[in-house]
């Protein structure tokens, strides 16, 4: 199954021990394809560097809002110089976190907009963090995303689900499809268009069951399908090659 996860840290520091082996791990389980997000500026150059090392590995580069309130008109200078690299996909990951609020909410939304505007300057598709902020995100996104956008992880709910698909953004389905306590995201990823939904691990975060509480991996990816193919009562291999074409029309991959 020639699968792609469009959201895995690998430019994380859970990574740094044995990073070859679990882009090896990756392969093994047939993921050909990769986006490694950055979350500041440190990690975004690193994701940039890992895209030139391996094959098959594209970058993002962004500041989360956990971080948003370092973002200076210098910082987003250097992500606009990251940003006008070929390896990079997409500007992201950025958006609005209100459960945490490690920074405050006019910063989140500061940085957010200035994320969008650079997605639009530099033709490139917006990958969207949204927690507890889903009517703030879409609300911005209304009046200034590009003409990409990739909800991460997505976590909203019907309404938010099927605003989103009217817009024509992409939605991204990540471990939490597999908990026992998601009923909710299962009923909401079943009733999604086809072309609308892709897959990611959000890795090391969010290891999908029967992985959970582990440190997720990109090969996890394959249990995201499963279950996906599951919910929509498809052969994964299919839903792989679907998944996978959305992320090529989503990113521009030939």
């Amino acid at each position: 199954m020639p699968l792609t996860d469009t959201h895995a840290h690998l430019n994380h520091a859970r990574f740094e021990g044995d990073l070859p082996d679990v882009i090896a791990r990756a392969r093994q389980a047939g993921v050909a394809r990769i986006v490694v997000p950055g979350y500041d500026l440190p990690s975004s150059q690193a994701a940039v560097a890992l895209a030139r090392e391996h094959e098959g590995l594209s970058a993002a580069v962004g500041v989360h809002p956990h971080d948003a309130s370092g973002l200076d008109e210098a910082g987003l200078a250097q992500l606009r110089r990251l940003a006008e690299q070929p390896e990079v996909a997409a500007v992201g990951e950025s958006g609005l976190d209100y459960y945490y609020e490690h920074s405050p909410r006019p910063a989140q939304r500061a940085a957010f907009a200035a994320h969008a505007a650079l997605a639009r300057e530099v033709g490139l598709p917006l990958i969207v963090h949204s927690r507890d902020a889903s009517e703030e995100v879409m609300a911005l996104l209304a009046e200034a995303a590009p003409p990409v956008v990739v909800l991460h992880c997505f976590s909203g709910d019907e309404a938010a689900a099927a605003q989103a698909v009217e817009r024509g953004y992409y939605l991204g389905l990540a471990g939490p499809l597999t908990f026992r306590n998601a009923a909710s995201l299962r009923t909401i990823a079943a009733g999604l268009p086809r072309e609308r939904v892709l897959i990611e691990t959000d890795c090391p975060y969010l290891a999908p069951a029967p992985h959970r509480g582990k440190r997720c991996a990109p090969a996890h990816v394959a249990l995201v399908c499963r279950a996906l193919a599951d919910l929509w009562n498809e052969d994964p291999a299919a839903v792989a090659d679907l998944t996978s074409a959305n992320a090529a029309a989503a990113f521009g991959w030939d």
